[in-house]
């Protein structure tokens, strides 16, 4: 068990699957969160990518919101990608009238920065926190973040200086979709957390 903490993937939309075969696949004991009860007997959390509008208005109709800002301020560690990276954000600069974010990291994101669906696209990209082989990432619809607090470390940016990876104590933040390309290190590095935080509240 040592090895294995319990993950939970938010499950109220976006590509919930992927994430929950990728940390599968490390070992991870996967939960498909969507109730408060689920949320408090995991010691990670992914936010997936999808639509950040919705997502948000499933949260408050879920009666999610709250619980998941509570943990977050408790200390658990969150990965957000695309989607999840938005909501990880304390301002969201283009929101749609009403939206809300759970909040956590002090940095303003942009959403949609990079146009529309058919204006996705892939590059590699250094992270140094990562080791020295690139990463590949796939930028689907992705937000960009447009301010970046004195608490928060830039993981990765663009050749341009655009900043698509950012961490902040137990959450990290990216505007890309590594598990659509298989890359297991940021969810690595989520896991890492989760055995640190499980410890602490052990």
């Amino acid at each position: 068990m040592a090895g294995n903490p319990r993950v939970g993937v938010l499950a109220l939309q976006g590509d919930v699957r992927e994430h929950a075969a990728l940390l599968s696949g490390l070992g991870a004991d996967v939960v498909l969160v969507r109730r408060p009860e689920e949320l408090a007997a995991v010691s990670g959390l992914v936010i997936p990518g999808g639509e950040s509008s919705v997502i948000d208005k499933l949260s408050r109709a879920f009666g999610m919101q709250e619980p998941i800002r509570d943990a977050i301020a408790a200390g658990l560690p969150v990965y957000g990608t695309c989607a999840g990276l938005i909501l990880l954000a304390d301002e969201v600069l283009d929101g749609i009238a009403g939206q809300e974010s759970f909040g956590g990291m002090d940095i303003a994101v942009r959403r949609n920065a990079f146009g529309r669906q058919n204006e996705s696209f892939e590059t590699s990209l250094s992270v140094p926190v990562l080791g020295d082989a690139p990463v590949r990432a796939t930028f689907i619809r992705a937000p960009i973040v447009d301010r970046v607090g004195p608490q928060v470390d830039v993981l990765a940016a663009l050749p341009d200086g655009g900043v698509v990876a950012v961490r902040q104590g137990a959450l990290i933040g990216t505007s890309f979709h590594p598990e659509v390309d298989g890359e297991t290190r940021f969810h690595e590095l989520l896991l890492e957390n989760a055995r640190a935080y499980r410890r602490s509240v052990a």
